[in-house]
């Protein structure tokens, strides 16, 4: 007995027969489907599932609701054993399983749905034509890269035919199943339509990060073939990069007319792209690229675009990233990176394969470009504080003390961001691999002992507190001083003996720590935290971008030796340079605290802590940081006085890691705003400044960059 027979001898006896034994091509032996279906999902589902028992069959509604699950779940298997015997004379399973794979992948389908739906005229779905003809209306939905979509118009044309010994309802399957319209020469494509990144811009429409032009160099290897020898070290000197570099490429590059990409440039660096093109078989093209037209200015600050990676699309699996996607890697691109990228579109259409013509559009959905962003940056304070800055390690922020609005933020050293759209020649891959200070690690929102900077908040605390009177002289003799024995071997230290009394003017113009220490232990540690909260210290800045939190100890002034040095600036407090420029701009709002602000016109100026200072103190105060820019004993004087009168204090805070070190480096600090109309505050902080006279190395740069600023 042949297996044809053994198979019908089975189902006469058990009278229950599996799905897979019934679907078959006329004429031929019945076998079992085994198949496992790819859902639309990505699950996959065994079609063993959807076998069904011959009376399953028997009805037209039965096997479309069958087709539909299996469809629904991708087990395009069944579908195939569930159409007629004609399909399989012209179609064999594994070709018609492809194009449905082919064609629902490609256009990223999921959720599909598929549902029998009444006519116009409310009849049911099913429509009998005859005892052996049927049709039934049905609809698809799901989701796709261009979106949702619903088709409502297909149609689905069953019919009876003999299975052995019996008439079972078949799928007369046509191309119209797969798309209304589509004919069997007819090619589904899809295409994603992308966003335009968003921009970035200064306060005066000048471009930080924006979409241009760049030059890729590449080669044709079918030309470049013969002049590769002695163009490839030539390539790599004019480059400043290695020849493997290069010859990698030409290696792998094994296609003759096609174009390999070697490097990307400016689109300013047309010399050099006409060096390189001069050699037969390199050629250029034009690309769409990132460009950052402030360079390693602003390197930190806005940071750059990159491939995303293979933890960065595993970190955001719902947010429509794909493996060929570029992602914001730091600064403001990463800030801002959702409102930047935009959202996807897509297109799906039927194109008549032989004439290339459209046939129909099936989805479209636009793609939403990104948002440009206007930030309240000033592109030319930043490029004046970074290139008087470049040579050190440091920080810096300028603000607009009457708005807080923040006009420049810089880390230096700093980085060019453009060559992370172009190429990182050897030479700067090893600068930065071998620099003791690294260029990629962000100075300006970092945290820092303020030093002496932090006298003016111990100043206004004791005001406010009414434990200082700025008219008492407190009698201190000597450079050293601690309060009694109980401080064991440690005291306080001051730089001058003025050999008399010290008031409020005479400690700030010649920064006696020895002064607020005092003046800190009167006020209390329970006073002093609530006057330094007053600034927010211990708060984060309420802005987007973000910045380490300032903070006034560790666990609470838990001593008077803390409490002594937290009052000028050392113990455990710290404060970022932005959060240090909007205190002493406090000076210029009657005592109040502006709070930040990055973007441009969200909002009008807005006070964050109203009386920081209390504003009968302010003009005391205002005048008393002015002496220290002006008076020749001032820490803050210079003998090539500043263009633009200004108030300030410098600061020079130890980095010891005890009491005890001797040996800390030291961080040098100048603080200052203009006086006359207020309308720029700069905090810079240089590191390593104590073979350099201190904080006093610090002064000249901002007072350079002060009346650079304001002059224009």
């Amino acid at each position: 007995m042949n297996l044809c027979r053994r198979i019908k001898a089975w189902r006469f006896l058990t009278g229950l027969i599996v799905l897979g034994f019934l679907l078959v091509s006329s004429g031929a032996c019945a076998r079992e489907a085994e198949t496992t279906g790819s859902t639309t999902t990505g699950t996959s589902v065994p079609a063993t599932e959807t076998k069904a028992t011959t009376e399953a069959l028997r009805e037209p509604l039965d096997v479309f609701h069958l087709y539909a699950q299996a469809w629904e779940r991708g087990d395009y298997a069944s579908m195939y054993a569930l159409s007629e015997a004609s399909l399989k004379e012209r179609l064999d399973e594994s070709s018609f399983v492809q194009r449905y794979e082919n064609i629902f992948q490609g256009i990223e389908a999921t959720n599909l749905v598929v549902k029998e739906v009444e006519s116009q005229q409310g009849n049911p779905a099913l429509d009998r034509l005859d005892e052996n003809t049927a049709l039934i209306s049905f609809q698809v939905s799901m989701d796709t890269l261009a979106g949702p979509v619903v088709l409502d118009d297909y149609q689905m044309r069953l019919v009876r035919e003999s299975v052995g010994d019996q008439l079972d309802w078949r799928v007369s399957w046509q191309d119209e199943l797969i798309f209304p319209d589509m004919g069997s020469q007819d090619k589904v494509q899809a295409r994603i339509l992308f966003p335009r990144r968003g921009q970035l811009y200064d306060r005066y429409g000048r471009g930080l990060a924006v979409n241009g032009e760049l030059i890729t160099i590449g080669i044709a290897p079918g030309k470049f073939e013969a002049a590769k020898d002695e163009a490839i070290p030539e390539m790599a000197e004019i480059l400043g990069i290695s020849e493997e570099r290069i010859r990698r490429i030409v290696q792998d590059a094994t296609n003759p007319d096609w174009f390999y990409p070697i490097v990307t440039l400016a689109s300013d660096a047309n010399d050099l792209s006409a060096r390189l093109t001069a050699f037969d078989g390199v050629l250029y093209q034009k690309t769409a690229g990132r460009v950052y037209p402030a360079g390693a200015s602003a390197g930190r600050l806005v940071g750059y675009i990159g491939p995303i990676t293979a933890e960065e699309l595993k970190n955001r699996p719902d947010q429509d990233y794909s493996t060929t996607d570029m992602i914001g890697k730091m600064g403001l691109e990463q800030v801002y990176e959702e409102r930047l990228r935009g959202h996807k579109g897509g297109e799906i259409t039927l194109v008549d394969s032989e004439s290339g013509q459209l046939k129909d559009v099936i989805a479209r959905q636009e793609a939403v470009n990104g948002e440009d962003v206007a930030l309240t940056i000033d592109v030319k304070a930043q490029i004046a504080l970074e290139e008087a800055m470049h040579a050190d390690a440091g920080a810096a922020a300028a603000v607009n003390p009457l708005t807080g609005e923040i006009l420049a933020l810089v880390s230096t050293p700093s980085f060019d961001p453009n060559l992370f759209q172009t190429y990182v020649p050897d030479a700067v891959q090893q600068t930065w691999n071998e620099a003791e200070k690294s260029v990629f690690i962000n100075r300006f929102n970092t945290t820092y002992a303020p030093g002496s900077v932090f006298k003016l908040v111990t100043a206004a605390i004791g005001l406010k507190a009414g434990t200082l009177d700025p008219e008492e002289a407190l009698p201190i003799s000597g450079k050293n001083w601690q309060p009694d024995a109980s401080w064991g071997n440690y005291q306080i230290t001051r730089v001058k003996d003025i050999g008399r009394p010290v008031n409020l003017a005479d400690a700030l113009l010649y920064s006696d720590n020895i002064y607020f220490a005092r003046q800190a232990l009167r006020t209390g540690a329970e006073a002093f935290a609530a006057g330094a909260a007053d600034f927010a210290i211990g708060e984060e800045l309420p802005i987007a971008y973000p910045f380490s939190r300032s903070q006034l100890s560790n666990n609470g002034l838990s001593n008077d030796v803390l409490l002594a040095d937290t009052a000028y600036g050392q113990g455990e407090v710290l404060v970022s340079p932005l959060h240090l420029a909007l205190i002493y701009s406090t000076l210029a709002t009657e005592g109040n605290l502006m709070k930040p602000s990055l973007e441009l016109g969200l909002a009008q100026p807005q006070i964050w802590k109203e009386q920081a200072i209390e504003w009968t103190d302010v003009p005391l105060l205002a005048e008393m940081l002015t002496q220290v820019v002006e008076n020749p004993d001032g820490t803050a004087y210079t003998r090539t006085p500043a263009q633009n009168r200004m108030l300030g204090k410098t600061g020079t805070a130890e980095l010891k890691e005890t009491l005890d070190d001797t040996d800390a480096e030291e961080n040098g600090w100048f603080v200052a705003m203009n006086i006359d109309q207020p309308r720029l505050t700069i905090a810079m902080m240089i590191e390593d400044v104590k073979e350099r006279h201190g904080s006093h190395y610090v002064v000249p740069l901002v007072k350079q960059v002060m009346d650079q600023l304001l002059d224009e």
